[in-house]
Formats: structure tokens, C-alpha cells, sequence
């Protein structure tokens, strides 16, 4: 296989990443749903990967090697790459689902996370929801900024910059995010904080998966034995949100979600627009 010199694409090939990204929200969308106490990973698994065949694409995750599963499921204190299996999901848990389509060799790639109800510890919920609740939004301020920066790296210091704004959390060095295409991993990284560098030019072509991953303490990792799982040392709460990105001449658009992203981009005026 020839690999691409550039990380830029066409918009023909950007639009053949329309599809897979709108088959990954529907996954998402039907996990979401799913997420009850008492149900366990592994069928939250079994829902992303139904929904994804049935739209005749397949899991990508499954194309990494080594990993057999449709969503990576992270709970509590693991911040990603969680292994579905018969963990079963809790009143109170912070549960955060990751998962890609590809359709004819083209990638999409989401993330999300969800506090489960708990009634008899509201304190504890609100404290949590925050967590994510700043986590989500901190993805939005990095969509908002890729429509106006010059240099991808910019991006990374505009999520920090909205983090510092609200308190005091950690992000996630050791994960970025990335580009996207052929491949559900390409080049470009995406920091989710600032650095030196300015990184590649934001342009026509560019496509990118944003995902910034918060926690309420420290910002060191372990993985765990399974060699998958990745948790805070200090066993306090994690969040991870994500979503795929597409800048084209029109402007941007939000692959893996069914409106480009208008509810979330409307706070910052922008409107995406859609692939021509």
C-alpha cells in the first residue's frame, strides 16, 4: 500500500468520511440509551457493534491489533482504552464509551462520557457531572477554535484555556488527539494543551479527531494488567470526549455528528457547513 505524503485531503475524500462518522454517532447514540445500573459492558459492547454492521460498515477498533471489541469502556478512575466485559455499570458511575466506524476504508471516531443516576448521592453526581460536563465543553472550545485558527497546535491551547477557566482539573498529557482518514490513527497529534510548537497549517483538507480527557486529580496514568486500560494512579475520576473534524472550503464540519455540530458551535457563532 502507498501511504500519503500530506495530511491534507480532498473534498471528495472528505466526504467519503461523511458516512462512517455518522454510523459511529448512531453507535454512540444507541449506547448512550443503554447505559442503565445493571447493564455490563460487554452488552453495551454488543449494541455499538450491532448498530455498525447493520449499517454495513464494520468496528475499526476491531482493526487494531490485539484488541477484540467494538467500544473501549472506561469507568470510575479509568480514563481510556477500557476492555468491555462483565463489569456491571452502577448508580453513580462515570462511564466513558469510545468507539469508530470504517465504510470503504474510511474511518470515523467519537467519545462520550455519561454519570449514571444516583439518587441517594446527589452531591457526589454534581461533582462528577461537572467533571464532564467541563470535559465536553472543552472539546467544543477546540471545534470552535479549528474554524478560526491558523495552526493546528492553537487548538490545543484554546481547550486549555477554557479548562483553566473553570477550575481546577487535570489534562491528560500522555494521550492526544489525531488525525484521521484511511486510517482511524493518522497525522497529525492533536494537543488538548498548549505547546511550543504551532504545528501543521489549519486548511482545506485537514481532518482531525479532537479528544481532550480530564480528571479530577492528578494527571499520571497507569495501565493496568489487562495492558489495555488505562486509570489515574491517584484513583480519582476521569472524562473523555471526542469527536472528528473536517475543515473544507465551505468552512467545518463535524463528521460524527448528524447536524455538523450547529448545537454545540452555536454558543461560539459559528455555523459548520456542510461538505461540497
Amino acid at each position: 500500500m502507498a501511504f500519503r505524503s500530506s495530511i491534507y485531503k480532498t473534498s471528495a475524500e472528505l466526504r467519503l468520511m461523511v458516512e462512517p462518522g455518522l454510523i459511529t454517532a448512531a453507535a454512540l447514540d444507541a449506547v448512550r440509551a443503554a447505559i442503565v445500573p445493571g447493564v455490563t459492558t460487554l452488552e453495551l459492547d454488543a449494541i455499538a457493534e450491532r448498530v455498525i454492521r447493520n449499517a454495513g460498515a464494520e468496528p475499526n477498533f476491531m482493526l487494531v491489533p490485539g484488541y477484540r471489541h467494538t467500544i473501549c469502556a472506561s469507568v470510575n478512575e479509568e480514563v481510556v482504552h477500557g476492555i468491555p466485559g462483565a463489569r456491571v455499570i452502577q448508580p453513580g458511575d462515570v462511564v466513558s464509551i469510545d468507539c469508530g466506524a470504517q465504510l470503504n476504508g474510511w474511518n470515523g471516531d467519537s467519545a462520550f462520557t455519561v454519570v449514571v443516576p444516583d439518587a441517594s448521592r446527589p452531591e457526589v453526581v454534581a461533582e462528577r457531572q461537572r467533571l464532564a460536563d467541563v470535559t465536553e465543553q472543552s472539546l467544543w472550545a477546540g471545534i470552535a477554535a479549528l474554524a478560526t485558527v491558523k495552526r493546528l497546535n492553537h487548538v490545543g491551547a484554546a481547550i486549555e484555556e477554557y479548562i483553566e477557566s473553570q477550575g481546577d482539573f487535570g489534562i491528560i498529557e500522555d494521550y492526544t488527539g489525531h488525525g484521521i482518514g484511511r486510517s482511524m490513527h493518522e497525522d497529525p497529534p492533536v494537543f488538548n494543551y498548549r505547546v511550543r510548537e504551532k504545528g501543521p497549517e489549519v486548511k482545506n483538507g485537514l481532518a482531525v479527531a479532537i479528544e481532550p480527557m480530564l480528571t479530577a486529580g492528578t494527571i499520571d496514568t497507569v495501565t493496568l494488567d489487562d495492558d489495555w486500560t488505562v486509570a489515574t494512579t491517584d484513583g480519582t475520576m476521569a472524562a473523555h470526549w471526542e469527536h472528528s473534524i473536517a475543515v473544507h472550503p465551505g468552512g467545518i464540519w463535524v463528521l460524527t455528528l448528524a447536524d455538523g455540530g450547529a448545537a454545540g458551535l452555536a454558543q461560539y457563532g459559528i455555523t459548520p457547513a456542510q461538505i461540497a
